[in-house]
């Protein structure tokens, strides 16, 4: 699905991170780790195109990132989900409108997907909060609305950049069992995450594999959960 060889990214003058290689294979779940500013963001933003890397190469769905031009890296996107760590909405519009944003831009007509809208609403606990604006919503409610529009457009890969960091430890479980019900969709997912507490609770659910920058390296740091 994606593929990262000898991908090196600098920042700021220094390098963030230096010759790192993973594959994120079909149906596969990964957790990513690290101290802050290792570098997790970066390297999902290398995932799905927001970055272009300083050296080394990038592929997604068998296709060279780097050869692509602004149409093919938009086409791409819509085969990645991603839940931004800041998971920012339009305040003037209600949930479901947010969420449904992305086949908006996609061109596509909102208005054939109410039922599927519908079904996902329910699936992340939000069926009763359809007409709420953002600022009404809890921290919870806005990750999973998050996640929601994350994956309306049906993508072949979730990634997650620390999904659980501003919610309460049951919700963060909530947030678990959706990625992991994702993957067991067949969705590839990838969850970056400081919370080994999270990980640990995993892993009655998933079998997964958690890997882990310092030093700019990217490390395997634990056999399969």
């Amino acid at each position: 699905m994606i593929e990262l060889e000898n991908v090196a990214y600098s920042y700021g003058g220094g390098a963030l991170l230096s010759d790192v290689s993973v594959s994120l294979g079909a149906g596969s779940f990964h957790f990513l780790t690290g101290p802050s500013g290792a570098g997790k963001t970066t390297l999902l933003k290398l995932c799905y195109g927001a970055l272009t890397p300083a050296s080394g190469r990038v592929t997604a769905f068998g296709e060279d990132m780097s050869s692509l031009e602004r149409d093919g890296i938009a086409l791409l996107r819509r085969r990645i989900g991603v839940v931004h760590q800041d998971c920012q909405f339009l305040d003037h519009l209600n949930v479901s409108e947010n969420i449904l944003l992305p086949l908006a831009a996609a061109g596509r007509q909102t208005s054939d997907a109410a039922e599927d809208l519908q079904e996902l609403m329910a699936w992340v606990g939000l069926g009763h909060r359809e007409g709420a604006l953002p600022p009404e919503l809890s921290g919870g409610e806005r990750q999973r609305a998050a996640l929601a529009r994350a994956v309306i457009m049906s993508p072949d890969v979730v990634l997650a950049d620390e999904p659980t960091g501003n919610v309460d430890w049951e919700m963060s479980q909530r947030l678990l069992h959706l990625l992991v019900e994702l993957n067991r969709m067949g969705k590839t997912v990838l969850i970056a995450t400081h919370d080994l507490s999270l990980i640990r609770a995993a892993k009655a659910q998933v079998q997964a594999r958690v890997l882990r920058i310092a030093n700019g390296q990217l490390q395997l740091a634990g056999a399969d959960l």
